[in-house]
This record gives C-alpha cells, structure tokens and sequence, in this order.
C-alpha cells in the first residue's frame, strides 16, 4: 500500500516538473487561475457543512469530489502547472475549513496526486485532438463542432476514470477484507461527476465570453449541487449505517403503502421477522466490532437470497424484516427457508476484541413468516404475528421457520 501510494506520489510530481520547465504561462492564466481559486474558495464556503457529511458517510468509498467543477474548468483553461496550483489551493482550503480534525493529512495529499494525473490526462487527451493549438491559448477556445464534442467527452472520461481507478486501488488495498465492489460506491456518483465535468466547461465559455455573468454561474452551481445532493441525503435518512439496509421506520413506512397498493388490486404480500440466534455469545465471545462483522455478513446473505423488489431492513438489534411484494405465505415460506440455509453456511471473518482474526461459523436465523391479506390485514397486526412465530421458532429449538398460526416450516 505504501509503496503503491507513494508512486502515484512521484509520478503527479514527476509531471508537475515536466510540464513546469516546457509549458508557457500567459498573464491571462494567472487571472483566470485566480477567478477559478476564489470560486472553489465560495463553493466550498457555502457547501462546507453538507461536505462533512458527505465525506463522512463516503468512508470506505471513493469521495466524489464536487469541486471537479472548478478543476476540470482548469483543464480547459489553464496549463498543466497552474491546474497544479488550482488542486492545490482548493485542497489546501479544504483541510483548513472543513476536514483538518480528522482527516488523515496523507490521504489528502494522495487525493491531489490522483486529481493532479486526472486534469493531465484530461489535457493531454485534448491536446491531441487539437495539436496546433498555441501552448499559450486555453484549450476550450479550440472547441468546435462534432469533433469538439468528442474531445470534450472523451477528456471528461480520462478526468474521471483515472481519478477513480487510482483512488478504488488504494481504497481496496487498504480494506483486503472488503468485497471489493463496496470501493466503487455508488452509481450514482457518476452523474455527479458527469454534471460537474457539463458545468466546468459551462464556466469555461463564461469565463472567455461573457466573464461578468460569472456570479451568476457560481450560484447555479451552488444550487445545482444542493439539488444533486437531496437524493444522498433522503438515502442516509433512511438506511441503517451498520448494515446498509433500511431503518425500521423506513421500512415500516413502505410496508403500509404496498399493503394499501396490495389491497387496491387484489394481490399478496409477504412478510418475514428473522433473528439472529445466539448473538449475544458472539459479542460477549468475541466483541462488539466482530459482531458487527456478522450482522454486515448476514445482512448481505439475505440482499442474496430475495428480489431486487423486495425490501430487507434492519429492524433493531439483531433482528432483520423482510418485505415480498406478490408472494403469499407459501411463497414467503420458501424464501425464509433459502435465507435461512445461505446464513447456516456463512463464514465471518473478523477481527477479536484481543487483535486477532478469527472465522465465526454455525450462524443461525429463528424465522417468521406470513402474508396479507391471509395472516392479517393491516401492518401492525401482521408484524405482531410475524413476530409471534418468531418467538415460536426460539421456543422449539431455534434455527427453523415458523409460519404465523401454522406450525413448524
């Protein structure tokens, strides 16, 4: 890991140094270098408190940095060296204003290096779909037509994908007990980026143009990244941090509409209330982080085992509830049988309260299952079912399926 952060270091400087001794800096660099710094300056001024929070719940997950508005815009305006110092002044402000009591300095260098071989590349790319250009000149006045379109794409693309893959690799080596899709983060970070690549070059052909209405701009940025944001924030409202899945409230809240929608056309809903038995043991065994591990691993298991339209939310503790849109008791029964056999398998690698990796085995899930409109008609009469057969399961023997007034699975 070291030694893998410490090349992406040298090579950012290595290219620093070479653009610094052959690349030409015009005064009219400097000017925009120093527009686009008090921009960044601004937007992460007024956006600084929603940073924390996005930074924060981005842990273990590449941080899609917002500010790529004002970098990729240095891309189009500014040589290699002044995009450096741009990264730079932003990072710099960054750890000042909003990061500096707990994020690690290092990262952050690292973070610039990645940002610093994006924005090169991006140019470089441009520079060869337009090779006459005056090294002088920004590349944007060189757009044009078809070709400009591709250029530009295509440079975006390189701005993205080289930032992202080098900061993925350093998130998986640092995590080699993470499934490796969890470095990617979500997909929905992608627009983001693809939208702030659109208003980089929207800020570029201000700037050259018509640089008075430039405010104006940088307060629909400001307005565009509030908006953008609103859907990670209805998100973190809603899911559980330790495991990923829903809250309870969440869930409970979507339970009643697809009993409402279920009872408007006809259909079944299925329910189940899953526990996971013996885990006090675990956690007096091995402690509470371990623990933590296996309500993660049992939380993905269940992910497996039901349809992406089905909704699994943590209900509290280690108790998880399980709702199937369209299945009746019987079909209810046979996936709480699934996702029972797919836990009694799994194999939790941890970490001890002593430092020690251990493997925990012989998990094991009580279950109870029903379905509206056959076991009850309204949620709350459903979940207290559901929840009775549970206790039933814990009752005969545990790591078995109770079907709410019908005995054992």
């Amino acid at each position: 890991m070291l030694a893998y952060v410490v090349a992406v270091q040298v090579i950012a400087y290595a290219v620093l140094l070479a653009t610094a001794v052959t690349t030409p800096v015009s005064t009219r660099s400097w000017t925009w270098l120093g527009v686009l710094v008090v921009a960044s300056v601004i937007h992460l001024e007024a956006a600084q408190g929603i940073e924390r929070v996005r930074e924060l719940a981005a842990e273990g997950t590449p941080y899609t940095h917002l500010q790529s508005v004002w970098f990729f815009a240095g891309v189009l305006l500014l040589p290699v060296p002044l995009q450096a110092v741009l990264i730079g002044a932003s990072f710099a402000h960054e750890w000042l204003r909003v990061f500096r009591r707990r994020a690690v300095p290092h990262r952050k260098v690292f973070s610039a290096c990645t940002v610093l071989l994006a924005t090169a590349g991006a140019t470089l790319a441009l520079a060869a779909f337009y090779p006459g250009v005056d090294p002088g000149q920004p590349l944007v006045t060189a757009l044009d037509g078809p070709r400009g379109v591709v250029a530009l794409v295509l440079a975006g693309l390189i701005y993205r994908l080289v930032n992202y893959a080098l900061v993925v690799g350093a998130i998986i080596a640092t995590n080699p007990d993470e499934p490796a899709h969890r470095a990617l983060g979500p997909a929905s970070d992608q627009l983001l980026i693809a939208a702030a690549v659109g208003l980089g070059y929207a800020v570029t052909v201000v700037m050259v143009h018509q640089p008075w209405t430039a405010p104006l701009l940088l307060v629909t940025v400001l307005a565009l990244h509030l908006g953008l944001l609103l859907p990670q924030f209805r998100a973190a409202a809603r899911t559980d941090g330790k495991t990923g899945l829903v809250s309870a409230q969440w869930w409970h809240d979507q339970a009643a509409a697809e009993l409402e929608r279920a009872r408007r056309l006809g259909g079944p809903v299925g329910v189940l209330m899953l526990d996971l038995d013996r885990f006090k043991r675990i956690n007096d065994r091995f402690g509470h982080l371990a623990g933590d591990e296996v309500l993660r691993a049992v939380a993905e298991a269940v992910r497996r085992e039901v349809r992406g339209t089905d909704l699994v939310g943590r209900w509290g503790g280690e108790e998880f509830a399980v709702l199937l849109p369209g299945v009746d008791a019987t079909g209810a029964t046979r996936t709480a049988e699934r996702i029972r056999a797919a836990v009694s398998v799994l194999h939790v690698t941890a970490r001890d309260h002593t430092g020690q990796d251990v493997v925990i085995t012989g998990l094991s899930l009580s279950v109870g299952a029903g379905a509206f409109p056959t076991t009850a008609t309204t949620v709350t009469d459903l979940l207290l079912a559901v929840d009775a057969a549970l206790y039933e399961a814990k009752d005969h023997g545990r790591d078995q399926v109770r079907v709410a007034g019908a005995g054992t699975a």
